[in-house]
C-alpha cells in the first residue's frame, strides 16, 4: 500500500524529519526489506535502531525512530510498535469495503490461511499474511503490505493472553472470522483449555451482523462460540458441519480426494495439502471462501496445488532413499498428533519420529509428552527425542 511520509507522520502522531517521500509497505527486518518500504525498528533482544543505516542502504524510503534520526527520511515516534499499529488501522481504513477474513485457532491457522489464499487468489485481488505473521506486529504489517486494490484480505491472528485477539480485531476489522480449533497450546499462559477458548472467541464477538463466523463443528468449545456472535454462522468439520467431506480417499503421498459438501453446493476435490488433518483445514478454508463470495469452481481449483508456508508437511527424499516428512515449524499436542498420524499413513517398513519439546503447556507438560509417546507406540513409530524433550521411553 502506498503512503506519503507526511501522511504516516500525521496518523501515528509522529514528527517528519526529511523529505516527504512516497512509501510503499513496511518491514521490521532490514535483511528482507524491499526498496521503498518503511523500516520499523523494534526494541527486542537487539535494538532495531542499530540497523536503520543498513535499512537505508537496502532502499528504505523512510523509517520510524525513537532516537535521533541518522539521515534520510525519518518519522520520530515515542513507540515504534504503537506507531505501526496506528498505521495498520489507517491502512485498513484505506481498504474501505474490502472483505477482511480473520483466522485464529490453537492449530491449523497458517495452513488454513494458505489454503484460503490459494482459493481466493484465483478470484481476483486477494492478499494474505506472510508465513505466520500473526502478532501485534504481523497483523498491521499484513494490512500495510496489502496492494492498494486489495478486494479480500486474509489475516492470521495469534494470542498468548486474554484481550490480544480483540486488539488485533480492532486493527483489522474483519467481517469474517474463522476459529480452526482449540486445544492444549499456550496453556502455561492461559491456565486451561477453556481459557484458551475464551481468548479465541474474541475473533467472533464483534463481527458485524451481516458477517460470518466460521466455526469447527467437531470441537465443542469452538462450536459453542456461535452463542457469542451476532454474525451469521457456518460450521465445518471432517465428517460433520455445514461444510464437510465425504467419500474420502487418501493417497500414499498423503494427499487426498473427497467430495466437499456445503450449503453452496457439492464438488469433487483433489487436495494437494498433505495429511488427513488438512482435510479439516480445507473445509474451513472452503467455508470462509464461499462465505466471502467465491464460487465452488474456485474452491476446487485452489485446493489442488496450494502453496503452503515452509516447514509444514513437506515430503522429502534423502540421497539414501529415506522419506522425510518435515513438519517442524512449531509443536503443540494437536500438531504433533497430526504429524504422527500422517507419518503412520506413509508406506514404510520402519518409521522414526524426531520430536522436540512441546513448550508452554504448563501443568500438562509431562502428561502431554507422555500421551504423544503412547500414541507413537500405538502407531508403531519409534520416537527419537531431542532438546531434552520428555517423551517417556524415548
Amino acid at each position: 500500500m502506498h503512503f506519503r511520509a507526511s501522511e504516516i507522520a500525521a496518523v501515528v502522531g509522529g514528527e517528519l524529519v526529511g523529505d516527504d517521500v512516497e512509501v510503499s509497505g513496511a518491514s521490521q527486518d532490514s535483511r528482507s526489506l524491499i526498496p521503498g518500504q518503511l523500516f520499523v525498528p523494534v526494541l527486542a533482544e537487539r535494538d532495531g535502531h542499530d540497523f536503520i543505516r543498513q535499512a537505508i542502504e537496502a532502499g528504505a524510503a523512510a523509517y520510524f525512530t525513537q532516537a535521533e534520526p541518522v539521515g534520510g527520511t525519518a518519522i520520530r515516534v515515542t513507540d515504534a510498535v504503537a506507531a505501526l499499529q496506528a498505521l495498520g488501522r489507517h491502512a485498513r481504513s484505506k481498504l474501505g469495503d474490502a472483505t477482511v477474513i480473520g483466522i485464529t485457532g490453537s492449530a491449523g491457522k497458517t495452513s488454513t490461511k494458505d489454503l484460503m489464499a490459494s482459493i481466493l487468489l484465483s478470484t481476483g485481488n486477494a492478499h494474505a499474511s506472510e508465513k505466520s505473521f500473526n502478532n501485534e506486529m504481523g497483523v498491521p504489517l499484513t494490512i500495510i503490505n496489502a496492494p492498494d486494490n486489495t478486494a479480500v484480505l486474509i489475516v492470521e491472528m495469534g494470542t498468548r493472553g486474554a484481550g490480544q485477539i480483540r486488539d488485533l480485531v480492532q486493527i483489522a476489522a474483519p467481517s469474517i472470522g474463522v476459529v480452526t480449533t482449540v486445544g492444549g497450546a499456550h496453556t502455561s499462559e492461559f491456565g486451561s483449555v477453556e481459557a484458551v477458548a475464551e481468548a479465541k472467541a474474541e475473533m467472533v464477538e464483534d463481527l458485524p451482523a451481516m458477517g460470518w463466523a466460521v466455526l469447527n463443528a467437531e470441537v465443542p468449545l469452538v462450536a459453542a462460540m456461535a452463542e457469542q456472535t451476532s454474525a451469521q454462522v457456518v460450521t465445518f468439520g471432517r465428517d460433520t458441519g455445514d461444510v464437510h467431506a465425504t467419500d474420502i480417499v487418501r493417497h500414499a503421498d498423503l494427499t487426498s480426494e473427497f467430495t466437499l459438501v456445503s450449503p453452496w453446493g457439492s464438488a469433487s476435490v483433489h487436495l494437494g495439502a498433505r495429511g488427513e488433518h488438512n482435510i479439516v483445514n480445507a473445509c474451513a478454508a472452503a467455508a470462509a471462501a464461499l462465505a466471502a463470495g467465491a464460487g465452488m469452481s474456485s474452491v476446487v481449483l485452489g485446493l489442488v496445488h496450494p502453496e503452503l508456508s515452509p516447514l509444514r508437511m513437506e515430503l522429502l527424499t534423502t540421497p539414501a532413499g529415506a522419506t522425510v516428512l518435515n513438519d517442524c515449524y512449531n509443536a503443540n499436542p494437536l500438531s504433533v498428533e497430526a504429524a504422527l498420524r500422517a507419518l503412520a499413513d506413509l508406506p514404510a517398513e520402519r518409521r522414526v519420529a524426531v520430536l522436540g519439546l512441546m513448550a508452554e503447556l504448563g501443568d500438562e507438560h509431562e502428561a502431554e509428552h507422555a500421551r504423544m509417546a503412547e500414541l507413537a507406540e500405538t502407531l508403531e513409530i519409534r520416537v527419537l527425542a531431542v532438546a531434552g524433550a520428555p517423551y517417556a521411553g524415548a
